[in-house]
């Protein structure tokens, strides 16, 4: 059974940074590319960054240039590591991958941002 454990999320003064880690379980995690979402309340969830299986990556216009998103295959861990973080970045932050088309997603971890 896939499962991804999303941990490392916090409240955070603006202009601070957070390293978020999602670990996952039940699958070949080296072939898998992997994701970042994030949902505010009432919102849709939006993409937020992607690293493929060969390590590209490729960032939503938002977070580019302050988001870094990682792989360590031999932990089975990929991470998002966010710097000058501002309120709007405040949201529930999910990992996200998709086995023979069906999407998986950890539970989430609450990022808040104080202004």
């Amino acid at each position: 059974q896939v499962q991804l454990v999303e941990s490392g999320g916090g409240l955070v003064q603006a202009g601070g940074s957070l390293r978020l880690s999602c670990a996952v379980s039940g699958t070949i995690f080296r072939i898998r590319n992997l994701g970042w979402y994030r949902q505010v309340p009432g919102k849709q969830r939006e993409w937020v960054a992607i690293i493929t299986s060969g390590g590209y990556t490729n960032y939503a216009d938002s977070v580019k240039g302050r988001f870094t998103i990682s792989r360590d295959n031999a932990k089975n861990t990929v991470y998002l590591q966010m710097n000058s973080l501002k309120p709007e970045d405040t949201a529930v932050y999910y990992c996200n991958l998709a086995v023979g088309g069906t999407p998986y997603w950890g539970q989430g971890t609450q990022v808040t941002v104080s202004s």
